[in-house]
């Protein structure tokens, strides 16, 4: 039996193998996934909305620590000492063109290339000891699988005007643009800029807060005291979380009053006329939309919460984990165990913790 699998081979998977890369060799780790390029996926989407600068901070990066941060490396190629003095104050973030270049740098020197195995895993069972990936076993598996898809709203999906915002696109004379986080937030300004009169359609007020979550759910002390709520208050907890944000600023404000006075941005409550209607609406949400993880819960009857599996405060799966074997789970799939799993931060926490459940596990 083989020791360690990382199943998916995007930015939650990556980060997670360079963690493990603290401590295993490249041979010592399997990571199954479809792309070679832990960012194409990411690519593809942040070039769709013309993202230009990451929401994370300095520490929003790949690597297995959060200090040193990216600001430091912004230093030497910019030249200036002003990302540290912006980090100091949380206002630093890098450019998407910084942040892929620090990716790419990752992944020529941590041996990524030698650990893939590009192939989609279909299925995940228990076995004695461990665990099976389509007939392969291991016996300490990281499910870092990502989101589970586009979200378009079911009444729209057969409108031809309709478009994600992560799909690649232009803009039309008039736009509407459904939903009220950062993509719709960018996709309002982009639209603006290429000349198009804008509709905002939104089912509620979007939440203004510099990260998608709170920064004290990115400490010990805020993640304790998350991981103290019940069932019902978690839930309660992670839906508030989840709710629409971008954040507050000048960069953002200033474009969208001066078009509301030249009339060519305004809210409405509903769909109208427009020739393009852009669903800025993020991603399906929950374990049910991802194949592997619902046949995973089904076979194995795991505990779940609403839409999320109920998972230890180190992101493994309680029921499937113990001194023999580890099943953890990295990504947006793992809110139950961190509020922002979604993020690079999140990736790196369920890392860590994986690896040390791994060090603490004798080899058969």
């Amino acid at each position: 039996m083989a020791r360690v699998a990382v199943v998916g081979s995007g930015l939650a998977g990556f980060t997670a193998y360079q963690t493990l890369r603290r401590a295993l060799a490249p041979g010592e780790i399997a990571v199954f996934g479809t792309d070679a390029d832990p960012a194409a996926v990411w690519r593809v989407r942040a070039a769709a909305i013309r993202q230009r600068q990451m929401r994370s901070e300095s520490d929003g990066h790949t690597s297995p620590t959060s200090f040193p941060g990216l600001a430091f490396s912004s230093v030497r190629g910019r030249r200036s000492v002003r990302p540290l003095l912006d980090s100091v104050l949380d206002r630093y973030h890098p450019t998407v063109d910084e942040f892929l270049a620090h990716v790419e740098r990752l992944r020529e020197r941590s041996g990524w290339d030698e650990s893939l195995v590009l192939r989609r895993v279909e299925r995940v069972a228990a076995v004695d000891d461990g665990f099976e990936l389509d007939g392969e076993r291991f016996q300490h598996v990281l499910l870092a699988l990502g989101h589970p898809g586009l979200n378009v709203p079911d009444e729209l999906r057969d409108d031809p005007r309709v478009v994600h915002s992560y799909e690649p696109h232009e803009y039309a004379p008039t736009v509407t643009v459904v939903g009220a986080g950062l993509a719709a937030a960018t996709e309002w300004l982009n639209a603006l800029a290429a000349g198009a009169e804008v509709v905002s359609v939104r089912r509620r007020e979007p939440a203004r807060r510099p990260l998608n979550v709170p920064r004290q759910y990115f400490t010990r002390r805020g993640l304790a005291g998350y991981h103290r709520l019940t069932p019902r208050e978690r839930i309660e907890r992670l839906r508030s979380l989840t709710a629409p944000s971008y954040p507050a600023g000048a960069q953002w404000d200033e474009p969208l009053e001066h078009a509301t006075q030249e009339g060519r941005f305004r809210v409405e409550p509903s769909l109208n006329g427009s020739a393009q209607v852009i669903c800025a609406t993020g991603f399906r949400r929950g374990f049910r939309h991802d194949p592997l993880l619902a046949r995973l819960v089904a076979e194995h009857d795991l505990e779940t919460a609403d839409d999320w599996l109920v998972l230890d405060p180190d992101s493994t799966v309680p029921r499937l984990s113990d001194a023999r074997r580890t099943l953890a789970v990295a990504g947006a799939p793992a809110q139950w165990a961190f509020p922002a799993a979604d993020t690079l931060a999140g990736a790196r926490y369920a890392g860590h913790r994986f690896l040390g459940r791994i060090q603490a596990c004798p080899t058969p």
